[in-house]
């Protein structure tokens, strides 16, 4: 138990003096990775046809078929993964620095300007024959591979309609004629989108989920391991849970089905000085996982990023498929 945790007596909790007192102490020491290792692990979670194709070669059974654009990326991330940040260097390689480094900017939120300043840094202090990305642009080129990018889609200025699929050719709204481009002083149209939704594809981040040893049983938790005595701790204790249960069969019967759920709202990133701009992510939860899981910003999963005015707040959801 952490020793600062707080005791909720207020709401019935009650503490086990004689347990507590006669517990031995645990400290909770992380065992040491070799960060190589852990970026390689990555790699064979995300592509593990890739590497069952490779692995197979020379025997009789037959290799899974995979996508030749898939294997090219796999062949990339794998050969990063192997080269040395600079000749003699064996703590990292090309990949391994790229992990290290976005983890840290992305651990104490450091601006994109921040993070190509110190990477420039880093960059001059190694040898002059390194492999450092030089800016956090083509560090994102080299990560593209393990499928944390986004797609963005131009949507209306005035949140009518997102310029996809069926309309992903037109250059005005067909609802309200507005133009999907800004216009110059001159009235000429340039291939500057009013307004962009940023979307990152939820799939391929719920199969990572069941590609990893870690989490691919974590993810039958609420039905294989979850304790059933009329207690609420999880989602799945609760009613509506059950109720879909019931009127879904078929759908509760694997419980390798996939459980969501959704939240959202809006701010301001840039506080009292502009009123005229918000932001709105839309986040979804995993609800399979355990709730000592679940919940946690590990597992928080932003699938699609609005920009728009406050008057347009009413119309956010109803335009986004």
């Amino acid at each position: 138990m952490i020793e600062t945790y707080s005791i909720w007596n207020l709401h019935g909790e009650q503490v086990d003096h004689a347990s507590s007192s006669n517990a031995p102490r645990v400290d909770n020491v992380e065992p040491i990775v070799d960060p190589n290792d852990q970026v390689m692990g990555i790699i064979q979670d995300a592509f593990p046809f890739a590497s069952t194709n490779i692995n197979q070669e020379g025997e009789d059974d037959m290799p899974t078929p995979i996508d030749s654009a898939e294997f090219e990326q796999y062949e990339k991330l794998l050969k990063n993964a192997n080269q040395e940040l600079y000749p003699g260097c064996a703590s990292f390689s090309v990949l391994t620095a790229i992990v290290e480094l976005m983890h840290g900017k992305i651990k104490y939120r450091m601006s994109n300007l921040c993070f190509d300043y110190f990477l420039g840094v880093f960059k001059r202090m190694l040898p002059t024959d390194n492999c450092l990305p030089k800016d956090h642009k083509h560090a994102q080129k080299v990560l593209h591979g393990l499928g944390l990018g986004y797609e963005n889609i131009h949507a209306c200025k005035n949140n009518c309609m997102l310029f996809y699929k069926e309309h992903e050719t037109l250059d005005t709204c067909p609802i309200c004629n507005e133009s999907r481009f800004k216009m110059t002083s001159q009235n000429k149209t340039t291939k500057i989108p009013q307004k962009v939704m940023r979307y990152l594809p939820l799939k391929p981040t719920l199969q990572r989920l069941y590609m990893s040893t870690h989490t691919a049983t974590d993810m039958r938790w609420h039905k294989e391991k979850r304790v059933d005595d009329d207690v609420m701790r999880h989602p799945a204790d609760g009613e509506a849970w059950k109720e879909f249960d019931r009127t879904f069969p078929d759908f509760a019967a694997d419980p390798r089905n996939v459980r969501l759920g959704l939240a959202t709202d809006g701010f301001n990133p840039y506080g009292v000085l502009n009123q005229h701009h918000s932001t709105w992510p839309i986040f979804a939860f995993p609800y399979n996982l355990p709730p000592w899981k679940c919940m946690k910003k590990e597992y928080m999963m932003m699938t699609v990023l609005i920009t728009e005015d406050p008057g347009f707040m009413d119309k956010r959801c109803s335009h986004v498929r």
